[in-house]
């Protein structure tokens, strides 16, 4: 099996800090590449050249994805010290919010600027690695002061070359974050953003052999959630949702041949969250998902997979969410100017990331990137989301919108241009709101 030597940029996860959305599953982020999609075990993994194993052939530009594709004369500098590259960036931007209380009493729009420095540093060792970046992000508002926020962390991922074929991948983030007002986690009430601290870390081994591909892996995530204000003045503690969640994951991938492979992943969780005297929101639960791993030709990719999931609450009065799951994720490139994507999910979301006590999601989403030109790309996204609710009598839907324009005038910069809309209905009123998000942001890199 082709093995992956050489982690790239791509395909380091650390990216910049952004709010919470308002539906469990977000439209189209960044794909993940090997070997980093082994510690996200639901990603779908790119299937191997057999006809040639030994050679590691680089893409060109043109077969990379438009969204994230780095034409010569484009890329960032970067400065060298030693073994080291430094990439310090400035973005700074403008927004407005249709309804920045996400709310269907209480409507009101206004106008934020946001400002978020971040650094980034790599390591330039002939073998192993380190990826670390810094960022901070302020959102002040013009007339609605208690929605500002301040984000700020650290964010790395770091390798091990054992041998040719098996690696250590490691990746942790030490931030301090708030939800914004609205989010699927945030208080129906609220009219503050809720802060919160996240420390995190997870540790897999990749290993290689012939067609197969396995990795394993253990993480941890601890969350300590400070206070947000209602309305009417009072305090809304969040403390309830302080605690640990441990989880355990693996995936196996076997390659028929150069076109189809089949793969099976599996995420164990165990959550300890503090609750309240009354109830008690710990669980433990698992996914697992089998199918296959398709490339019908080098414009159309793809990965379907089947399986079960099931979370059991501690409490009898919550007791379990199980049933079917899915995920279907169809990549395809009619020209090399653009990449039409279709993904449809099943997930059930935990406690520490939503206030209910759980919440099944099926989702359909669909994307178009396209490559007006070598330094212009427009990209469209829409997604229809439906939420059970476990524990409550509310069931949501929600429709999203999400359209984005990319300028890069030379190396050292990037505009962009954005729109998102949300549309969320619920059986509970105080749930549901629409919302428009129009911005403009500019990055100055080096």
């Amino acid at each position: 099996m082709r093995s992956f030597r050489r982690p790239t940029a791509l395909a380091i996860i650390i990216g910049s800090i952004s709010p919470a959305h308002a539906q469990v599953i977000p439209l189209f982020g960044e794909q993940v590449a090997p070997p980093w999609s082994s510690q996200r075990v639901f990603e779908r993994t790119p299937l191997p050249k057999l006809e040639d194993p030994d050679t590691v052939e680089q893409p060109e530009p043109e077969d990379t994805p438009v969204k994230t594709r780095q034409h010569p004369g484009y890329e960032p500098v970067g400065i060298r010290s030693g073994p080291w590259m430094f990439n310090p960036s400035l973005t700074a931007g403008v927004l407005y919010d249709s309804n920045v209380f996400s709310s269907n009493t209480l409507r009101r729009s206004d106008i934020a600027a946001m400002v978020e420095p971040a650094l980034r540093l790599r390591s330039m060792w002939e073998r192993h690695g380190l990826d670390l970046k810094l960022s901070a992000q302020s959102i002040n508002y013009r007339e609605n002061s208690s929605l500002d926020e301040t984000n700020y962390g650290v964010r790395g991922s770091g390798w091990f070359d054992v041998a040719r074929d098996l690696m250590v991948l490691t990746s942790f983030q030490a931030s301090h974050l708030n939800e914004g007002v609205g989010s699927l986690a945030s208080p129906a009430n609220a009219v503050e953003p809720t802060p919160y601290d996240l420390f995190s870390g997870d540790v897999t081994v990749r290993k290689e052999f012939n067609r197969w591909a396995l990795a394993v892996g253990v993480g941890v995530e601890s969350y300590n959630f400070g206070s947000t204000r209602a309305q009417d003045g009072t305090i809304i503690s969040q403390s309830a949702r302080d605690g640990q969640i441990y989880a355990l994951h693996g995936r196996a991938d076997y390659a028929f041949s150069s076109n189809v492979g089949w793969f099976s992943s599996l995420e164990y969780n165990q959550r300890e969250l503090r609750g309240t005297a009354t109830q008690s929101i710990d669980s433990h639960g698992y996914r697992v998902l089998t199918g296959l791993n398709i490339a019908l030709t080098r414009l159309i990719t793809g990965e379907f997979g089947v399986g079960y999931v099931q979370q059991r609450f501690d409490d009898p009065t919550i007791g379990t969410i199980e049933g079917p799951a899915y995920r279907a994720m169809l990549n395809w490139s009619p020209t090399r100017m653009m990449d039409v994507k279709l993904k449809a999910e099943q997930l059930v979301t935990q406690t520490s990331d939503t206030s209910a006590t759980g919440v099944i999601a099926d989702s359909l989403q669909l994307g178009v990137d396209y490559e007006l030109r070598r330094n212009v790309v427009v990209s469209v996204a829409g997604g229809m989301e439906w939420d059970r609710f476990h524990g409550q009598s509310r069931s949501d839907q929600v429709n999203t919108v999400d359209s984005r324009i990319k300028y890069l005038p030379n190396r050292f910069g990037t505009i962009s241009l954005f729109h998102r809309y949300t549309d969320r209905n619920s059986n509970v009123p105080a749930f549901r709101y629409e919302k428009h998000l129009v911005g403009f942001n500019a990055t100055a890199q080096f």
